[in-house]
């Protein structure tokens, strides 16, 4: 087997990239693209280094390929997705399991063998007449204990022109590591493809989309599709990857932000927060006057005791929709930029310019986007307005082109974290801020108990409530009873744990007005700050600690000059003790018939929770002012 997979790298790659492949010393990196080049048979294989002339011949392939378009900024590019091909498909995206191994009802699996024959089955010289890049990179920063190495092989220049925007090259350090590279691998076709319009290419055969996790071997199949969710491997598939390896080895991957909050006299204090899609992550993550390290996921391991933390990533796979420049004044300035972006799914203009849902300005009357020609009140074929971009358009961008980006992103020893927020969306239940008793307790009633309600313009029905534990129930790679109960190891291991709060942007009063202002979350964020380093006091509640009116008057003047009123604190900070209870009685339930592995501290937590609020309501009623306790 060894001489025929020499012979297949000699015969197939041409002395230039033969060579390039043969610095890297690695016999299983030299099988897997072996492996990979016989099956899928591509017309021709680019082994890209990472050197700036390898990087450009990407983007340039990008654009001959046809799966980017240029626009009128000669930095910018724009990319489609087949109009049925403009998300994760979680359907089609399975584990594959040996005979015995079981995730949990909650995580969608097949057989491991099936999997591999119906994959191989549709990879079979499905790169007939197309171009294979193959690509190295690093999840986390270089030269770091964080670091998880990565081969990607696609056959779209879009993929791994994305990838180059938002990872770090790993071609050297995969030459540095030689056999010792234990790295991650990733597959993607996206198949036969079919004009969309602007001269730009989609995939065709959705019926043949699989996106297949193999965590024996490591590797990810993805093919027939063209979404970054489904192709670009190192992101949430790579996840996947991490976080089983990572229950392996006694360390977490999780679908957090990182973000460092300026204290007083120059002090910065670094936080990692899990929310939910549409409950302020990415705004929390991007508020102005702090400072972004990550926006999505990261790796933390215990150092000498310490949390510390990475950004897996070094750019921004976000979604633009409602991006204006009053709300969203970061975002808004690179995006308008002459730095390199990609944008995708947005409605192209004749002009070359691009327009997206909730963009300033009036909404142009016609112009190219996913659909192909568009204009003012075009419908689908179920008679559905098409709207000038997907609700789930994107743009791709380094941060190092943000104006509050933090250059310790680059540190191979991580961030020192302090605190963990977890936020959902809730009308009726948690406070605006409240921070946790410990460790236990915060993973148990706060991560591991994260619900959030559905919006009407994702199920068409309002304040359902979704659990959704860590953020992290869609990715999960091991039982979730397992994953909260690393979680609670990884809190022992510590000598100083970072305090754990929550957060909740959208409590709502009686008559539905929203109690939070949108802006208010830097004054969360802010008291964070205060009592990680222990500078300000608290109110003990049945749910953990609260702040005192006093600190965020005080908060409110300093970083807005706004008067903060008792009226409205009253309001944001009474504990609603019936619907408190009730979340406990859901969390009960869930863990005890869809977590079949759930730890006993869960419930016990939860047990003593429920009657700390019983006594409380017994001596101060149902919903109690936080002047009361």
């Amino acid at each position: 087997m060894e001489q025929e997979f020499v012979q297949i790298l000699k015969s197939r790659l041409g002395d230039e990239n033969h060579k390039k492949l043969m610095k890297i010393n690695n016999q299983e990196v030299h099988k897997f693209i072996a492996k990979f080049v016989e099956l899928c048979n591509p017309a021709k294989v680019f082994i890209c280094t990472d050197s700036d002339e390898d990087i450009q011949y990407i983007k340039d392939a990008a654009i001959r390929d046809k799966g980017e378009a240029s626009l009128a900024n000669p930095n910018h590019t724009v990319h489609f997705d087949g109009y049925y091909d403009q998300a994760r498909d979680k359907q089609k995206t399975k584990f594959l399991l040996p005979k015995g191994v079981d995730l949990g009802p909650e995580i969608n699996a097949m057989d491991r063998d099936d999997g591999l024959k119906e994959i191989y089955s549709i990879m079979k010289n499905i790169l007939e007449g197309h171009e294979l890049f193959v690509k190295f990179f690093c999840l986390g920063p270089r030269n770091s204990e964080f670091t998880i190495t990565c081969v990607q092989l696609t056959d779209s220049a879009y993929v791994a022109h994305s990838e180059d925007l938002l990872y770090r090259q790993g071609y050297e350090e995969f030459v540095s590591l030689g056999e010792k590279a234990q790295f991650f691998k990733f597959v993607h076709s996206q198949g036969e493809t079919e004009e969309a319009g602007l001269d730009l290419q989609v995939s065709k055969n959705k019926d043949k989309r699989r996106v297949y996790i193999d965590l024996t071997d490591e590797v990810i199949y993805s093919a027939n599709t063209q979404y970054g969710g489904n192709t670009i491997g190192l992101k949430k598939l790579a996840m996947r990857l991490a976080i089983n390896r990572a229950s392996k080895e006694g360390w977490l991957t999780e679908h957090m932000f990182i973000t460092g909050v300026n204290g007083p006299e120059g002090r910065v204090s670094y936080f990692m927060g899990a929310y939910p899609s549409m409950c302020g992550k990415t705004s929390t993550a991007m508020i102005e006057g702090e400072r972004i390290v990550g926006d999505d996921i990261a790796y933390l391991r215990n150092i000498n005791g310490n949390v510390h933390a990475v950004n897996v990533e070094k750019g921004i796979f976000g979604i633009i929709e409602g991006i204006n420049s009053t709300d969203d004044h970061l975002q808004w300035k690179a995006l308008h930029s002459d730095n390199e972006l990609i944008f995708s799914n947005v409605l192209v203009t004749p002009d070359k310019k691009v327009y997206w849902n909730g963009k300033d300005g009036d909404c142009p009357q016609k112009g190219h986007n996913h659909s192909g020609e568009w204009f003012l009140g075009k419908k689908d074929s179920d008679g559905k307005d098409i709207t000038p971009s997907h609700k789930n358009a994107r743009f791709t961008l380094d941060m190092k082109i943000l104006d509050n980006y933090d250059s310790i992103m680059e540190d191979p020893k991580g961030v020192l974290i302090r605190g963990v927020i977890y936020g959902g969306r809730d009308s009726d239940t948690w406070v605006p801020v409240e921070e946790a008793f410990d460790w236990a307790h915060g993973i148990i009633s706060k991560g591991a108990g994260l619900e959030s309600e559905t919006t009407a313009a994702t199920l068409g029905k309002e304040g359902v409530r979704v659990f959704n534990p860590m953020s992290n129930l869609d990715f999960l790679s091991i039982p979730i009873g397992r994953y909260v109960q690393n979680n609670l190891d990884f809190g022992r291991g510590l000598s100083s744990a970072p305090k754990v709060f929550s957060v909740n942007y959208f409590l709502k009063d009686s008559e539905g007005n929203w109690l939070n202002h949108k802006n208010d979350k830097r004054i969360w964020l802010k008291w964070m700050e205060l009592r990680v380093n222990g500078d300000a006091d608290a109110i003990r509640t049945p749910t953990g600690f609260i702040p005192k009116y006093e600190d965020l008057k005080r908060l409110f003047r300093e970083t807005y000059d706004k008067e903060y009123l008792k009226e409205d604190y009253i309001k944001q900070f009474t504990i609603r003790v019936p619907e408190n209870l009730a979340k406990i009685n859901r969390l009960i339930e869930i863990y005890k018939t869809r977590v079949l592995d759930t730890p006993d501290i869960v419930f016990k937590v939860l047990e003593d929770q429920r009657g700390m609020l019983e006594k409380t309501r017994a001596e101060l009623g149902d919903y109690i002012s936080p002047y009361d306790l």
